[in-house]
């Protein structure tokens, strides 16, 4: 039988800190499955004294025009996108842009710390769940947010060429999840859960990998791959079933 729904729920800030971010979701297993229902996944502004006046105009216009960023970096590339088009999605002159944001090197990284923010608050690192789970429920979470897998499939594939701007944010980033899934691998293994002859780091490297490949296929072809499905399957590859209550107790027999 299936189990029953586990409502999970989180919050966090974005925007440095200017806007308030939760979620609540539930989701339940079935066999090898895991089933996600979104219920709410809202923002609000948050901040001193409830910011009212110049400030918080001020505010409201440098997330509108991030929200242009995002979309122009994810349409174009870095190389591609210009601050021209950013200043006519959001109705500025180049000069007012260059106010918020004095470079487009400047407005790039913002656009990449907020992305981090919002997906990093999203599913933080305390949270109880298993490796298989986590990125399983952030997978399907960032085909959720329009714009999110395009702008780092995008910028990702560009920040390898010189002088690109982003290419330590995303080979920092690139050896920090190495590390991380490296360590929740060597955690499975630990507890017997990891198959016989798989290496936690280059289990590691190929779940990244994996990913990230997932990930640009689905953007060329959505109706035809399926990432949860491709994540999952890699997982049952390399990951042992956890053992049911009464497995492994003295007394009990299987079959």
């Amino acid at each position: 039988m299936p189990r029953a729904w586990i409502r999970r729920s989180g919050r966090g800030k974005c925007d440095n800190g200017n806007r308030k971010f939760e979620w609540v979701l539930e989701f339940r297993k079935e066999g090898s499955k895991t089933h996600v229902h979104w219920l709410a996944m809202t923002t609000k502004d948050v901040g001193r004294a409830a910011r009212r006046g110049p400030y918080a105009k001020s505010e409201e216009r440098r997330r509108t025009i991030l929200d242009a960023a995002h979309e122009v970096f994810a349409a174009h590339g870095y190389r591609g996108g210009s601050l021209q088009d950013v200043a006519d999605r959001v109705g500025l002159s180049q000069t007012s842009l260059l106010h918020y944001f004095p470079s487009k090197r400047d407005l790039l990284m913002a656009v990449l710390e907020r992305r981090d923010e919002i997906t990093g608050d999203a599913f933080p690192d305390d949270m109880e769940e298993g490796l298989v789970d986590s990125v399983i429920r952030t997978a399907l979470f960032n085909e959720n947010i329009p714009g999110v897998v395009e702008l780092y499939t995008v910028l990702s594939a560009e920040s390898v060429t010189d002088s690109h701007p982003g290419r330590v944010y995303f080979t920092e980033r690139f050896e920090r999840l190495r590390k991380s899934y490296a360590r929740r691998f060597a955690e499975l293994a630990a507890e017997g859960r990891l198959r016989p002859g798989v290496d936690p780091g280059e289990a590691a490297m190929s779940l990244v990998a994996l990913w990230d490949g997932l990930q640009t296929q689905w953007l060329l072809a959505p109706d035809e791959v399926d990432v949860v499905k491709g994540l999952r399957g890699y997982f049952k590859l390399l990951v042992l079933p956890e053992p049911g209550p009464n497995e492994g107790q003295p007394g009990t027999q299987s079959g």
